[in-house]
């Protein structure tokens, strides 16, 4: 927009600003909208998504009003302006912003109608996948049952009417598989701009296993017809073979009785014919040898499948009868061949054939050696088994043939006489006849041996062979079944995996159901590590056996633990991812609380989760927030406040409600830390326990009060003032009843209600509390006006004083209940005052009074109303009260009633009573009958330092945090509040009270001698806010304190001490009046039995007196002690003169303290009557502590001269030096004030 319009008009800057902002939240709106993505077919993200744009479209509604405000205010301007220039921008822009509002509002209903869709069809889709799955189990189920083939005619005709009944069945079931398909294609078709993965994959496995489930059931289709085949060919191929058998044995039986005809070997055309018959016998037997060995086999197969029946008995005897006739014939034709070969070259066709089986045993033999090593995988070894059993075979077939050859060479070597081998054995001739004879049985006998051992060594290696065969299979098999279920595994974990958003398009809120997710997932997984070890075990036991894997197992192994690898990996980098962008942008991070800084501050994190800011104009890092520093600085605004219990109230009310903790219920804040389960008080908190207890308390507010609640800045900014207040080194941690002690203070509640709350903290089980716990209460209370630098004015941070003075209320029980601590809290203790007055300033700020001030003539009067008990009809308001205003005739020490709510009649009639009897009082009366508004607690300064004093700023120093982030160097507040109340319970129960006779004075002096040394060293140092900025507050602190008791003691003594001393005399005259012996002095007396009435009065009297000058030596001493602690407290103001003044430095940032007024000293609340409601309590006014500016040449030199001239080297022990002594510090006092308050004016 132009710059002259901005001028010409100056309310379009408004109007312009405003529709950039609605425009830009629209536009940031309608890009989430469109980056939004859901899981196609993930009911439960598709909900989540629904539930969110609900909550976005409920949020546009809420913005409708801005838009017709700025819509309003457009006309507005239009109506006003006469620029024409202006018009049409304004109109321009109301339309487009009109346009965009409804586009945007479009595409989030179009969005929720198609996500609504989404869900119908993907709840459509997941069904029909449950119900294909389903068929797909009972498909796989029925196939797995059907693992071994029977060999039976009514099984495997049962088996192929199952089968056929299971295709139907499939053919059913391809409906359901169908439909699942159509729907999730439509899914992929219909919302491809989301994320179809896991619809994608598991179609795609759907399909997969349906596509197998098809072809296995093919497979055993035609492997149940081939059985069933051969069952109806299996007894007609028995009978053929068996007629074929007994035809053969027919032939043989012929053959054999031709060859053992008399005479047939001379005849050699006979034998040649012989020998061609039983070559066609042996020809057939060949022939019809793989038909014996396949009738045998499935003839074993069946018999298993008959086992235990008839059939198999009657099977099993033609199996056996057709094997014996089988071995029968052949050995038949092996003694034919033998006969027939029998001639006087005998000798020598044995030789050759038992050389002839030599060479095949060793050919066999290197056969069977060539087949190993054993392969590696099932269908190489499935393989070598299918040739090992040929093998076999063969070596069945040739074992008669071998046995009947050594049988022929045995008979022979039997039967033929020596002569007879002599005959056979011609060569050489020079041999003799006997010699040629035992060489040809020798050689015979040699490869006889040698054929038998050959063949035993072949059936010993080839029955080795099977064995590791059979081992290799079975082990195989175990590998390729777990290799396939590990598959089947890690599949549907990658299926679930590729199904993962990337972290950074996940929505923030559902980061920690992911993260669930992903847990469930690991803890499904892990089980697969086992199944991993169990296939890497089967692997290395085949390797140990000698089995080397092939390329295609190992393969597959080095696949399946690379999948595993990745999927572990995977899984624990998904946690991690999901954990971090938890931690740093979920619910329990602090990443929401970034908001909470605008630049050039950006919060930072240390490493104990403390937050820290950095100010990147002037590069500087601070403790505090901005925010919270421009509320200490505007804090310091009230010290003009005189009365400190007002100031610190003030103040507390002003950041109760920058924390917006004037919200908060007591319910709702007792609810909030019950759902974080802080029930252990004595437990410490860290940062991250703190900020998630109080976001839940700020998003209730929120709730509550939308337009008054920012929850960051509200969660960042009580966060900081809590550390501040019980954590001021920054170590990260709070003690649970530090932290209910501060929300609790200052939430909205009932007084009472909160006193009940904090008492039952630190209660017993049985209700009851003893000292050291509710010096622990008391001490995390006081903290909250320390930190504002308001301690000195509740009693100091000791609050032992305020510990002993409960018990004595409640008679020095050893525990209190909740009844008498109420009472005692009613009274307003001088260390817990600030809390009711708190209330009644908050009580006070709506409160309308129908008068008018008699000073600043305001009318009505808004808050605080002061009714003067003196004189009728004369009110102050609380900003002249609280400033120190009067008016002529009226002085501040006159009594005064304060009301914070509108008066009644019987209040205004009550009150022009006291003011008629008043006016009848004298000024004297008021200074002998003060009234103080608290119930005070006797100090002696500060008491022993029961804790590491904080306030005083460390002089213990600590190690310094980590260069990344600032630290400041202060003790631990919760270990000091332990250590401080064990020291109270300790000191309590042995020596009772500081003004006990038991104490040691000097003892008592020295500590604190030593603690105002460490207070007075630590001022040169960089403070919190309660640092004082003059020695002026302390001085002013001591006057106010001392000079006023001291004078009454010391008038109190001396009339005392007139009146006894004139009634000693009295009595003494009238004792040697009557003429007997001298009265002794008091001390000396001792008690008599009375002789007569008179004597018994006497000594009476003499008792009373004793008694009388017991209380006055007791006086004294207590004399002595407040003249050794004013010197002490002048020792300090010496050394405060001596330093130079440094300004308080908190946090890296200088800021003005908001701490006690330094203008003037004042009392910790002022001396009125207070009227809350109805009820009333009296109390007498009393003057300003401070007075006024004077104009003084007395220089600070001349100042300590007179201090110092204060206290003579030398000083009696006596009534009368210290009342001089005291009159003289009053003055140096006075004269000291006077210089200290014309400085700073002048400042």
């Amino acid at each position: 927009m132009p710059s002259s319009l901005l001028l010409e008009v100056p309310a379009l800057a408004d109007f312009n600003r405003a529709w950039t902002e609605l425009t830009d939240w629209l536009s940031l709106l309608d890009r989430v909208i469109k980056s939004q993505r859901v899981m196609v077919g993930d009911l439960e993200d598709i909900n989540e998504m629904i539930i969110k744009q609900k909550a976005t479209l409920q949020d546009l509604e809420q913005r409708r009003p801005q838009l017709e405000e700025l819509i309003t205010a457009a006309q507005n301007l239009k109506n006003k302006t006469s620029n024409q220039e202006a018009r049409t921008i304004i109109t321009d822009r109301i339309e487009r912003i009109q346009n965009q509002w409804d586009e945007v509002q479009e595409h989030l209903q179009s969005r929720r109608q198609q996500l609504n869709e989404m869900l119908k069809d993907s709840t459509q889709w997941l069904e029909a996948k449950e119900e294909a799955e389903r068929v797909l189990g009972q498909a796989r189920a029925k196939l797995e049952s059907w693992k071994e083939t029977p060999y039976t005619m009514d099984a495997i005709q049962k088996k192929i009417t199952e089968t056929k009944q299971l295709a139907k069945d499939l053919r059913q079931w391809q409906i359901n598989v169908d439909v699942a398909n159509d729907l999730a294609l439509k899914l992929l078709r219909d919302y491809s701009s989301d994320d179809t993965r896991k619809v994608h994959m598991i179609t795609e496995n759907i399909n997969a296993s349906w596509a197998s489930i098809h072809k296995r059931l093919s497979e055993r289709e035609a492997a149940l017809e081939e059985t069933h085949r051969l069952l109806q060919q299996f007894p007609l191929d028995l009978e053929k073979f068996l007629a074929w058998l007994t035809e053969a044995e027919t032939t043989a039986n012929v053959l054999q009785d031709a060859t053992h005809k008399e005479r047939l070997l001379e005849d050699s055309k006979g034998v040649r014919e012989l020998m061609k018959q039983w070559q066609d016998l042996q020809g057939e037997i060949e022939a019809h040898t793989d038909i014996y060995h396949n009738l045998d086999e499935n003839g074993q197969k069946v018999l298993r499948s008959l086992e235990g029946s008839d059939d198999a008995a009657h099977l099993q005897r033609r199996l056996d009868n057709m094997n014996f006739k089988w071995s029968e014939l052949r050995k038949k034709s092996l003694n034919i061949r033998s006969h027939l070969e029998a001639s006087s070259d005998q000798w020598k066709r044995l030789h050759l054939s038992l050389q002839e089986l030599l060479v095949w045993l060793q050919l066999k033999d290197d056969e069977l050696s060539r087949q190993a090593p054993i392969g590696g995988d099932f269908p190489a070894v499935q393989k070598q088994n299918d040739v090992h059993r040929a093998f076999k075979r063969e070596l069945k077939t040739k074992e008669p043939v071998i046995m009947s050859t050594l049988e022929t060479v045995r008979l022979f070597l039997t039967e033929q006489p020596l002569e007879g081998l002599e005959k056979l054995y011609q060569e050489p001739r020079e041999l003799p006849p006997e010699e040629r004879a035992q060489n040809v049985t020798r050689l015979l006998r040699k490869q006889a041996e040698e054929v038998n051992a050959e063949w035993e060594k072949l059936n010993l290696h080839s029955a080795d062979w099977q064995r590791k065969i059979d081992e290799a299979l079975e082990r195989l098999q175990e590998l390729q079944e777990a290799t396939d279920e590990l598959d089947l595994k890690l599949r549907q974990a990658e299926v679930i995996k590729g199904s993962w958003q990337p972290v950074g398009d996940l929505l923030i809120d559902s980061l920690q159901d992911h993260l669930e997710k992903v847990k469930v997932l690991r803890g499904e997984i892990t089980p697969l590590k086992e199944n991993v070890s169990y296939v890497n075990d089967l692997a290395r036991q085949l390797t140990t056996l000698g089995i080397q894997l092939s390329p295609y197992n190992l393969s597959t192994l080095e696949d399946l633990n690379t999948r595993w690898k990745l999927l572990q990996v995977a899984v624990e980098d998904r946690i991690r991812q999901l954990h971090e962008a938890h931690r740093d942008f979920g619910p329990a991070s602090q990443h929401f609380l970034s908001t909470s800084v605008q630049g050039p501050w950006e919060r930072a994190i240390s490493p104990n989760k403390v937050p820290y800011y950095i100010n990147h104009e002037t590069q500087t890092t601070c403790w505090d927030h901005p925010k919270m520093t421009e509320l200490y600085q505007s804090l310091a605004d009230l010290n003009n406040v005189r009365f400190s219990a007002y100031r610190t109230a003030m103040k507390l009310r002003r950041l109760q409600k920058a924390l917006c903790l004037d919200l908060l219920s007591l319910s709702a804040a007792c609810d909030a830390l019950d759902q974080h389960n802080l029930k252990q008080n004595d437990q410490p908190m860290d940062i991250l326990q703190v900020i998630n207890c109080l976001t839940t308390v700020y998003d209730r507010l929120e709730q509550e009060h939308n337009n008054l609640v920012n929850v960051p800045l509200c969660v960042d900014m009580c966060l900081n003032w809590l550390l501040n207040v019980y954590d001021t080194g920054r170590t990260g941690r709070i003690r649970v009843l530090s932290f209910k002690t501060g929300i609790i203070s200052l939430c909205k509640a009932h007084l009472e209600d909160k006193y009940r709350y904090l008492f039952k903290q630190v209660a017993s089980s049985t209700g009851f509390c003893d000292q050291r716990r509710l010096g622990l209460l008391l001490h995390d209370s006081i903290q909250i006006p320390r930190q504002l630098g308001e301690v000195a004015s509740f009693g100091g941070s000791n609050i032992e004083p305020s510990v002993r003075s409960c018990f004595q209320f409640a008679n020095n029980k050893p525990e209190i209940e909740a009844a008498l601590f109420l009472d005692w809290m009613r009274l307003e203790p001088q260390s817990m005052v600030w809390l009711p007055v708190l209330h009644r300033v908050a009580a006070a700020e709506t409160a309308k009074h129908q008068a008018k001030c008699n000073i600043c003539k305001e009318c009505p009067i808004i808050g605080f109303r002061y009714r003067s008990l003196k004189h009728f009809n004369y009110d102050i308001c609380q900003s002249c009260f609280f400033s120190g205003r009067v008016a002529k005739g009226h002085k501040m020490h006159y009594p005064m009633v304060e009301y914070c709510t509108p008066t009644t009649s019987g209040e205004d009639v009550r009150d022009f009573a006291k003011v008629l009897k008043n006016k009848f009082r004298t000024k004297r009366y008021f200074a002998k009958h003060p009234r103080m508004g608290y119930l005070p607690v006797q100090t002696v300064l500060e008491g022993d330092n029961m804790e590491t004093p904080v306030t005083l700023i460390n002089f213990w120093p600590v190690d310094p945090a980590p260069a990344s982030s600032p630290q400041l160097s202060h003790d631990d507040t919760h270990s000091r509040i332990e250590h401080y109340a064990s020291r109270l319970a300790e000191m309590e129960n042995s020596n009772g009270s500081y003004l006990n006779d038991s104490i040691s004075p000097n003892e008592s002096i020295d500590d604190e001698h030593l603690l105002i040394q460490h207070y007075c060293q630590s001022l040169n140092q960089d403070s919190p806010l309660s640092q004082p900025r003059s020695p002026a507050q302390i001085l002013i602190s001591l006057e106010s304190e001392e000079r006023g008791e001291l004078e009454r003691i010391l008038a109190d003594l001396e009339e005392e001490n007139r009146n006894l001393q004139a009634e000693y005399d009295r009595l003494k005259q009238q004792h040697e009046h009557k003429g007997l012996s001298p009265l002794p002095s008091p001390p000396e007396m001792m008690p008599t039995s009375p002789q007569s009435p008179r004597d018994a009065e006497l000594i009476a009297e003499a008792k009373l007196l004793r008694q009388h000058k017991g209380r006055l030596e007791a006086r004294m001493q207590i004399l002595e002690d407040h003249n050794k602690q004013l010197e002490s407290q002048l020792h300090r103001l010496r050394q405060l003169l001596e330093q130079p003044q440094a300004e308080a430095k908190v946090n890296g940032t200088t800021v003005s303290s908001p701490s006690t007024s330094l203008q003037r000293s004042d009392s910790s609340q002022p001396m009125l009557l207070r009227v809350v409601g109805s009820q009333t309590s009296e109390s007498m006014g009393e003057e300003d502590l401070l007075s006024p500016p004077q104009d003084t040449s007395t220089g600070l030199e001349e100042v300590m001269e007179q201090l110092n001239n204060s206290f003579p080297s030398s000083r009696g022990h006596n009534v009368g030096s210290l009342f001089h002594l005291a009159d003289d510090v009053g003055r140096a006092m006075e004269s000291l004030v006077s210089v200290m308050t014309d400085e700073e004016g002048a400042e």
